[in-house]
């Protein structure tokens, strides 16, 4: 590659990153020592002194304390957080419980407090950024490390926590290292279930294939060949057909991709939307019967990102803020047609996350967690003001309203019951925030009524802090949708310990009925997914 990056190389790579499994085109990098995370756990397992780690780690017998009574820990939701103290001078993901982990381990029989339900069986993994070397230039860009937890009948089996192996992670090679797409990138997002497959997603190239076993990596995966571009985080199943809706945004036209994959896995639809510049586009939406993308003022920089490459501790992201390209909404048939799109212009904003779409006659309705802006000064949060919203877009008159539901504490990692995807609901599940001029500084665990658009919180305590809520369904002959489970994983600064919560989300406010203690601190991460085991219907 060279000492520098020139924009020839940059445009050679976005077009070329599709067929880069495998290539082993990277140059290598010499591996700084890995700094210890100054967590006090007794967790054993592989460390990683600037290496890649052993795939053999030791197995860690642990109590199990089924029917442990649970602590009382709902406090007013006025609480003040008291995080351990952060390091203004140190990056914020990368102190904390944002601080990567250095250890791969594996523990059985895991305690438990209070009670699991039974019908909780299957398996929960979530995603994460764990730079091995704590050098991580943003929390978004550090390796991907999944965290599996297999609960059976009661009882928490097993715990493993491992890096995905990407090529960048194999190399020793951090983000913005060779060519951007195909299997190099971080896969450090989210994880999905899908054609009898367990995937881990970024934000950028194609998704890697886990073994849902050991959640071991077994390698990128490009659908047969048919995907050549990136591949969303975020992806749609839509629970009445059993296809999975995504997308894919590059850095060279076509900025964007739609993709319907069927219920065997088959890739079995690919069209380029037109869009006049690259934009970043973390989320999108789907209703029984359209897809919904929205277009905002993330603009891709070739010449920044060139900069960042060059020079990875400038701070320099490669996309900047720019309203004037304003946001727009853009909607069109659901089973494809990009000549078909419509856009509505919105005011500039951006939206990371939505929590569920679905049609009602003409109006098309989203709601989505809406931040005013997103990457236009250097600071330690993710972006302006924050605020729950709801557009209702009329496709007859081109009209949109834009109603503001909440500004307090309205929430982000949002989750809802996945039987409602893309159709009319009445619940969302947040994950709240606390004030802190250091830090993103996550809080509580929001369920909120869209239909009376009122709230009820769980607040874990002035020390913990809950992250993404996913929510399980449990009867499933009751279709309401808080007739389940919300798993999240909680972290207490004062004992460096995380607990898996579950929580009843009929009555989210009395806190969990069970809390599954992991074997070492889990980062906070960004999103989950569940796995039921076999012949379990939820």
């Amino acid at each position: 590659m060279g000492n520098s990056v020139s924009r020839r190389d940059m445009v050679r790579w976005s077009l070329m990153g599709g067929s880069l499994i495998g290539a082993g085109g990277m140059s290598a990098a010499v591996l700084a020592a890995c700094s210890d995370d100054g967590t006090a756990g007794t967790a054993s397992g592989s460390s990683l002194p600037g290496a890649v780690p052993s795939s053999t780690t030791p197995t860690m017998p642990a109590t199990t304390m089924p029917g442990t009574a649970m602590p009382a820990t709902t406090v007013p939701a006025t609480i003040v957080g008291t995080t351990a103290p952060i390091d203004p001078t140190v990056p914020w993901w990368l102190q904390g419980n944002y601080a990567p982990v250095m250890q791969e381990v594996e523990a059985t029989n895991l305690t438990i407090i209070g009670a699991l339900p039974p019908e909780l069986t299957g398996l929960y993994v979530k995603n994460s950024s764990n730079p091995p070397r704590s050098d991580s230039p943003h929390w978004f860009f550090g390796d991907g490390m999944v965290h599996g937890l297999s609960l059976r009948d009661g009882k928490a089996e097993w715990y493993r926590n491992r890096y995905v192996q990407t090529e960048p992670y194999k190399a020793g090679l951090g983000f913005g290292k060779g060519a951007p797409g195909g299997g190099n990138n971080q896969s450090n997002v989210s994880c999905f279930w899908h054609g009898g497959r367990l995937l881990s997603s970024g934000e950028i190239g194609f998704p890697y294939e886990l073994s849902p076993t050991d959640v071991s990596t077994l390698g990128a995966h490009d659908y047969g060949g048919v995907l050549t571009g990136s591949f969303t985080a975020h992806p749609k199943l839509d629970p009445a057909t059993g296809r999975l809706h995504a997308f894919g945004y590059g850095f060279t036209a076509p900025f964007l991709q739609y993709y319907i994959i069927e219920p065997d896995g088959r890739m079995s639809h690919s069209e380029p939307i037109e869009l006049p510049r690259s934009t970043m586009i973390h989320d999108f939406q789907i209703t029984a019967t359209d897809v919904i993308f929205w277009d905002m003022p993330v603009v891709f920089d070739l010449d920044l990102a060139i900069e960042y490459i060059n020079n990875p501790g400038s701070g320099t992201m490669p996309y900047q803020w720019q309203p004037q390209y304003g946001s727009r909404i853009g909607v069109m048939p659901l089973a494809g047609g990009a000549d078909q799109i419509k856009w509505f212009d919105i005011d500039p904003c951006y939206v990371f996350h939505s929590v569920n779409a679905f049609r009602r006659g003409d109006e098309v309705v989203v709601d989505v967690c809406r931040l005013t802006s997103m990457f236009d000064n250097v600071g330690n949060g993710l972006g302006g003001d924050s605020s729950l919203r709801r557009w209702t877009i009329n496709t007859a008159t081109g009209t949109v309203a834009d109603t503001v539901l909440e500004t307090v504490n309205p929430g982000d990692l949002p989750g809802r019951d996945p039987r409602r995807v893309g159709r009319e609901h009445r619940y969302g599940y947040l994950t709240g925030t606390r004030e802190h001029p250091n830090t993103v500084e996550l809080g509580n665990l929001i369920k909120h009524d869209f239909n009376s658009n009122s709230r009820t919180i769980w607040e874990p305590g002035p020390t913990r802090h809950a992250s993404e809520p996913l929510f399980i369904p449990g009867d499933l002959a009751d279709d309401a949708d808080d007739a389940g489970w919300l798993l999240s994983f909680v972290h207490d600064d004062a004992t460096a310990t995380t607990v898996l919560a579950v929580l009843d989300a009929t009555d989210v406010a009395a806190g969990p009925v069970a809390e599954v203690v992991m074997p070492q601190r889990v980062p906070y991460g960004f999103h989950a997914t569940w796995i039921p085991a076999p012949g379990v219907s939820s």
